[in-house]
C-alpha cells in the first residue's frame, strides 16, 4: 500500500505524519509531497527518512491513498489528477465540501456516506469540534436553531498565525502576516474574507458544512467568528433550541454515550473544557452545560478541541483508517 501526504511539509501535514505513526498504520511506501521549494528534503517517518517529491511524480505513482492539506487551491488543481488515476482522496481543504458528489465526513457520525467515492472531503476544523458534540442531540431531541460564537486558535490560520503571535508577544512591531490588526492581547472578529452579506467565510462554511454532515437544511443556524491569541485549540460557545423537550440528565446521557466526546463539566471545581485542556488530544471536549431558561427547549454547551488533530489531521486519519478496514 502506498499513501501520499500533499503539503507534508506544513503545520497540519506534519501533523498528518505524527498521527499516522501514532495509529500504526502499515503501509509499504510513503509519498511525502510539497511545494517546489521543498522538493529534495526528507521526512522522518517511523523513524526512516522520505525524500519529498512532486506532486506530478506522487500522480504518477498512483498511490492507494493521498490525503491533501496544501490548501483549496492545491485540492482544485489536482484532487480530481489522484482520483483519476486510481486513488482515493481525503481532502482538508475548503475546495470540494459543499460539492454536491463529495460526501463530507465526521467518521464517528456520518462514515457510511464514504461508500462509493474517490474524493472525500474533511469538514472546517470548528465545525468538526460542534458537530461532534451535537450530532446525537439532533438524532434524539431535533434542533430547530443554533446560536454560535467561535473562539479560534491562531492555529487555524497555519504558520503565519502563530508567527504574528510570536512576533507580537515578543515586542516586536505589528506586521501583518496573518491578520489586519494586532492578535496578542486583542480578539478579532473574523474568520476569512467578508462576503457581500456581512458574514465572513469562516461563518458561512459552519453553517453549510453542519447541514450537509447532520442531514437536515432546516436548521436554523447564525454565527460570529472569533480569532483568539491562543494556540491550544478551538472553542465555541453554542445555544441550541430543540423541538422535542428534554431534561437535562437525559442530555448529559446522550452526551457521555457520543463516541470521541468526553464531558468535562464540573463547576464546583473549576472544571471546564479550555484550550489547554485539548491541546495535543484527539477528544472533542464539552462543558458548562445548562438550560437556557430563555426558550421552551434551549440548551448552552462549550465546546473546546484541538483544532489541528480531530479538527484536521486526526479526523483526516480516521477517515483512512476507516476505507484501508473497507478494502
Amino acid at each position: 500500500m502506498t499513501i501520499a501526504v500533499v503539503g507534508a511539509t506544513g503545520l497540519v501535514g506534519s501533523l498528518i505524519l505524527k498521527v499516522l505513526e501514532e495509529q500504526n498504520l502499515l503501509f509499504d511506501t510513503l509519498l511525502p509531497v510539497a511545494s517546489e521549494k521543498s522538493i529534495g528534503k526528507t521526512v522522518v517517518y517511523n523513524g526512516k527518512q522520505w525524500k519529498v517529491i512532486s506532486v506530478a511524480d506522487a500522480i504518477a505513482m498512483k498511490p492507494d491513498y493521498a490525503i491533501f492539506s496544501a490548501g483549496k487551491d492545491v485540492s482544485r488543481q489536482y484532487a480530481k489528477n489522484f482520483t483519476q488515476a486510481g486513488t482515493t482522496v481525503i481532502d482538508n481543504s475548503s475546495a470540494w465540501r459543499m460539492d454536491n458528489d463529495t460526501p463530507l465526513v465526521v467518521p464517528e457520525i456520518n462514515a457510511y456516506s464514504i461508500e462509493n467515492h474517490k474524493l472525500i472531503a474533511n469538514p472546517n476544523c470548528s465545525t468538526i469540534g460542534m458537530v461532534m458534540a451535537l450530532h446525537n442531540l439532533h438524532k434524539q431531541l431535533k434542533i430547530k436553531r443554533l446560536v454560535i460564537s467561535t473562539y479560534q486558535s491562531v492555529t487555524g490560520s497555519g504558520i503565519k498565525g502563530i508567527t504574528q503571535l510570536q512576533n507580537e508577544r515578543h515586542g516586536d512591531n505589528f506586521v501583518p502576516i496573518a491578520y489586519p490588526h494586532p492578535i496578542d492581547l486583542n480578539i478579532i472578529p473574523q474568520g476569512g474574507n467578508f462576503l457581500d452579506n456581512g458574514y465572513t467565510e469562516e461563518e458561512i462554511k459552519l453553517e453549510n458544512e453542519t447541514h450537509k454532515i447532520l442531514n437536515d437544511n432546516s436548521i436554523k443556524i447564525t454565527s460570529t467568528v472569533v480569532r483568539v491569541p491562543v494556540t491550544g485549540g478551538h472553542s465555541l460557545s453554542v445555544n441550541a433550541e430543540f423541538y422535542e423537550p428534554f431534561s437535562m440528565e437525559n442530555v448529559i446521557n446522550i452526551l457521555n454515550n457520543s463516541e470521541g466526546l468526553i464531558v468535562y463539566d464540573d463547576i464546583q471545581n473549576n472544571l471546564y473544557p479550555m484550550p489547554i485542556i485539548s491541546e495535543h488530544k484527539d477528544e472533542v471536549f464539552v462543558g458548562r452545560i445548562r438550560r437556557d431558561f430563555s426558550v421552551e427547549n434551549g440548551i448552552n454547551l462549550w465546546i473546546t478541541s484541538d483544532n489541528l488533530r480531530k479538527g484536521a489531521a486526526t479526523n483526516a486519519v480516521q477517515i483512512l483508517k476507516y476505507l484501508i478496514r473497507r478494502a
